[in-house]
């Protein structure tokens, strides 16, 4: 696969955005700089022969651009592994120099972009968690099947405590933003072995399923899943596709993300915080 650079003379958008704000308080009011988390938009274009289509626009933080592609087009059972011939940002003629970071291009080995009823339409997301593939358990059953559990993945209570410590300390923009999600890839004693962030919780996990799927990793069946906010039915939906066999978050999961890790047979934790948790699905992974 080939990964093409940009145009270096183009600006380069970063995760980090500087202002200036007017800070009151009951000590008085001042004038300082204040670190954002960049949002900007990126357009996926999928190419191959003479065929090229837009098939996601996304608000996202720029970083990891080519794994949040990649991530993304593997979740919705667009593209696997095989399947990228070259991914990199767009140097079309049309595009103003500072668009050029903001857009993707995937090109497939194959002859002709394939004909799936996705690629009739746009998956245009947001970085709220919004409708960014099937929207359906039913849609999800006619290319997905329960997970084989065929590693034997186990973790003890103790492990999954330290984790969200762990992915905090790899949250270098969130330290100076207070503004991204986060997820991280664990090993099964606790490992971190990568994490990713955005200001969408679901991009975040495309980009940590880009990193597997660009680096041959995939799937990821020995590994345990963590995101920083609540569990969705999307990054449900990434999870499985990916392989993860036991995902965990912060925060609560919709009614939705606890039926499909219940159909599909993935382990389901919740509310992972201060040495506490709740299993939702599957635990008969998680040692007494």
């Amino acid at each position: 696969m080939t990964v093409r650079p940009a145009d270096s003379t183009a600006p380069r958008p970063g995760p980090v955005t500087r202002i200036r704000v007017r800070q009151m308080s009951a000590s008085g009011v001042r004038d300082r700089r204040d670190d954002l988390a960049t949002e900007e938009p990126l357009e996926i274009r999928l190419t191959a022969g003479d065929e090229s289509r837009t098939v996601a626009i996304t608000m996202r933080t720029p970083g990891a651009d080519f794994e949040l592609a990649a991530g993304f087009l593997h979740g919705e059972g667009v593209a696997g592994a095989g399947d990228i011939a070259a991914i990199g940002y767009c140097t079309d003629a049309d595009l103003e120099p500072e668009a050029r970071y903001n857009t993707v291009t995937v090109r497939l080995a194959a002859p002709r972009l394939p004909d799936i009823p996705q690629l009739e339409r746009h998956f245009v997301t947001s970085s709220a968690c919004g409708v960014c593939g099937t929207a359906s358990l039913d849609a999800l059953r006619g290319r997905c099947a329960p997970l084989a559990d065929t590693s034997r993945l186990t973790v003890s209570p103790e492990v999954l405590y330290g984790l969200p410590h762990r992915l905090r300390q790899a949250q270098g923009v969130f330290g100076r933003t207070g503004g991204l999600h986060a997820a991280g890839l664990f090993t099964a004693d606790g490992t971190l072995v990568t994490a990713r962030e955005d200001v969408g919780r679901h991009n975040a996990v495309d980009k940590l399923v880009g990193w597997a799927l660009l680096n041959g990793r995939l799937p990821l069946a020995e590994h345990v899943l963590l995101v920083s906010g609540r569990s969705s039915y999307e990054i449900m939906q990434k999870a499985l596709a990916a392989g993860v066999q036991l995902v965990c978050a912060v925060s609560a999961p919709s009614s939705l993300a606890v039926d499909l890790a219940r159909e599909f047979g993935l382990t389901l934790v919740g509310f992972l915080r201060d040495e506490r948790f709740n299993i939702y699905s599957g635990a008969e992974r998680i040692t007494a």
